[in-house]
Formats: C-alpha cells, structure tokens, sequence
C-alpha cells in the first residue's frame, strides 16, 4: 500500500472553507452596508496569508507540485501551472480587501464595495480551486507519484510543519470558531 502523500493537505482544506463559508456569510451584508466589522476581513487575511497561503500553499507549491513535475507533469500548461495562477490571483483578490479594510477601519468611508467584491472573488475562486485539488490533481498525484518518493514528500511537509509552533493551527481555528458563533 502507498504512503498516502494528500490526506493532510485535504484536512487543511476543511479549515480553510470554513473561513470561505464566513467570507460569504458576511461579504454581502458588508456590501448593503449592514456588517462593518473591518476586523473580521483583517483576520481573514491574516488567516489567509499565514495559514492558507505560507502554511498550506507552501506544502503545496514547494513540495506536491514539485514531486508532480518531477514525475512527468509538465511546468507550463498544466494543472500545476493553473493551481499555481490562480494562488496569485488570490493573493491579488486578498491583498485588495485587505488593504480596504485597513483603511475602512482607520475611518475612511464608501469601501463597502471594494471589501465585499474582492472578499467574494476570493471566496469563489478558492472553493473552485480547492475542489480541483480535492477531486481532481490529489487523486493524479496518489496515482503518479511513486513509492520511493513519498517519505521524502512527508518529510517535506513535516519540515514545512515544524517552521511554526505548536499553537499555530490552534490559533487558526479560534479565529474561525470565533466568527462562526457570531449571531
């Protein structure tokens, strides 16, 4: 039997739709002027760029897509190449509600739009890509990716795992958690 070499990066996927479930609960009362709580889309960056970007995205872009290439997926033209655009254009989507919000909380008006539109292109594209992951480019990987190269893969991700300390998933989830029980 395989060493499984995706089942981690489809558990941090559950966290991150939670997130994405709390962009799109809260983006569109946002927009209609009834939720301005500036702070929530900080957070989210902040989740964004720590947790699912440099956390998750990093296992991903330096260490699965890299063993795909390496076992015949081409660089340019591929799955790899379309998941690693469309992580730019998030970050361009999050870098842009972010900055909205900053400037919303430190008094500036008529951001609403700004906030909630990139909130939700980020929300939308993220749900799409990540079911390409889940269902599409994870199971090729598990298919392609041979057995000898699987430790180095998990080694790979424990190595990513140990640049954060213990409390860092902890702290992700409260987060999450927290807006979750918002009314």
């Amino acid at each position: 039997m395989k060493k499984d070499i995706t089942s981690a990066l489809v558990a941090e996927h559950v966290l991150i739709k939670r997130m994405l479930a709390l962009i799109e609960r809260f983006a569109p009362l946002t927009e209609t002027g009834e939720f301005r709580d500036w702070q929530f889309y900080l957070d989210g960056a902040d989740f964004i760029r720590q947790y699912a970007d440099r956390f998750h995205h990093a296992k991903e872009e330096d260490i699965l897509f890299e063993a795909l290439v390496a076992n015949g997926m081409p660089r340019q033209n591929s799955p790899v190449a379309a998941m690693l655009m469309e992580h730019d254009l998030g970050r361009g989507y999050v870098k842009t509600f972010a900055d909205a919000a900053a400037r919303a909380q430190a008094g500036e008006t008529g951001l609403e739009r700004v906030i909630a539109e990139n909130a939700l292109a980020y929300a939308a594209l993220l749900r799409d890509h990540i079911a390409k992951e889940d269902d599409i480019l994870y199971p090729l990987a598990e298919r392609v990716i041979p057995e000898g190269t699987r430790d180095a893969i998990a080694s790979g991700y424990a190595r990513a795992e140990s640049g954060v300390d213990a409390e860092f998933s902890a702290k992700y989830e409260r987060i999450v958690a927290g807006y979750e029980a918002r009314n």
